[in-house]
């Protein structure tokens, strides 16, 4: 059995291993999370400016404009990209605050 003193680098790592083992679950819910959070506010931003009151279109779905399927497209990667942005960093802060360590 290995033992780490506080005077060298051993108890550091070891520590810093553990601390980005418990921040990989939280950074998966808090994806998780986001993606939810991410596909509501697409709905809801797309309900409201969509002339048809529908659902998006599914590219594949000929009934519907390719516009319109190209337009939805941009919207949800858009919206996808900055919901995930922004609880990434919220989540990097977070957890800097509680354990004074970059999750990077």
């Amino acid at each position: 059995m290995r033992r780490f003193n506080d005077h060298g680098q051993g108890n550091a790592v070891a520590m810093s291993a553990v601390s980005k083992a418990l921040y990989m679950p939280l950074s998966i819910a808090s994806s998780v999370a986001g993606g939810l959070l991410a596909g509501r506010i697409f709905t809801e931003i797309w309900q409201r400016i969509s002339p048809s009151d529908q659902e998006p279109p599914n590219p594949e779905d000929l009934d519907r404009s390719g516009r319109e399927a190209i337009a939805a497209a941009a919207l949800q990667g858009l919206v996808f990209g900055l919901v995930r942005a922004a609880v990434s960093c919220a989540g990097a802060h977070g957890y800097r605050a509680v354990t004074h360590e970059s999750p990077g």
